[in-house]
C-alpha cells in the first residue's frame, strides 16, 4: 500500500473529434499559437460531434456554447475551444448536450456543431484542446505525433507526474 505513494500516474487525453491534428503553433490565433492559455494540440474537425477526451467533470460551458471545460479526476483542467472566433456566433451552430457539474467519460458526446455553418460563419473550425493549468509544473505533457485523430481512440496528449 505504501508503494502507491511513489507510483507515477499517466493520464491519457483522447481526441474529442475526428479530423487532422496540428500543433498549437499552427493555430491561426495568437492566444493559442503562443500557448498563452496553456499547452495543448488542435484538431481540424472532419465532423461536428465533440466528445469528452477524458474522464472527469464539466466545469465550464461558454455562454456562447463554443467552449467546454473539463477537470479530470487527477486535477488536469482541459479546455475544448471549438473553432476560432466562434464566440461571435452567439451560440448559433452549437448544441451542447452536457451541463456544468456533469460527470463525463471518454467518448461521451458533449456537443454537436453544425460544421458547415461554422465553416461559413467563423474564422476557422480549428479546435484547440488546451490544458489551462499546464504551467503549474506538476505534470509533464507529451503530444502525439499522429496526423489524424479518431475520436476516443487516438491519444493526443499524455500527462505524467514530474
Amino acid at each position: 500500500m505504501i508503494m502507491n505513494i511513489f507510483k507515477k500516474t499517466n493520464t491519457k487525453i483522447y481526441a474529442p473529434v475526428n479530423g487532422d491534428i496540428i500543433p498549437l503553433e499552427q493555430v491561426p490565433d495568437p492566444v493559442f499559437k503562443e500557448k498563452m492559455m496553456g499547452e495543448g494540440i488542435a484538431v481540424i474537425p472532419s465532423d461536428g460531434y465533440i466528445h469528452s477526451p477524458v474522464k472527469g467533470m464539466v466545469t465550464l460551458i461558454a455562454e456562447t456554447k463554443h467552449a467546454i471545460g473539463i477537470k479530470t479526476n487527477d486535477g488536469i483542467e482541459l479546455l475544448i475551444h471549438v473553432g476560432l472566433e466562434t464566440v461571435s456566433l452567439k451560440g448559433k451552430g452549437f448544441n451542447v448536450i452536457v451541463k456544468v457539474g456533469d460527470r463525463v467519460s471518454v467518448g461521451q458526446l458533449l456537443m454537436e456543431m453544425d460544421l458547415e455553418y461554422v465553416k461559413n460563419h467563423a474564422k476557422s473550425t480549428v479546435t484547440p484542446i488546451v490544458i489551462t493549468n499546464s504551467f503549474d509544473g506538476n505534470k509533464k505533457y507529451s503530444l502525439t505525433k499522429e496526423k489524424h485523430s479518431q475520436m476516443g481512440k487516438t491519444v493526443i496528449i499524455t500527462a505524467s507526474d514530474n
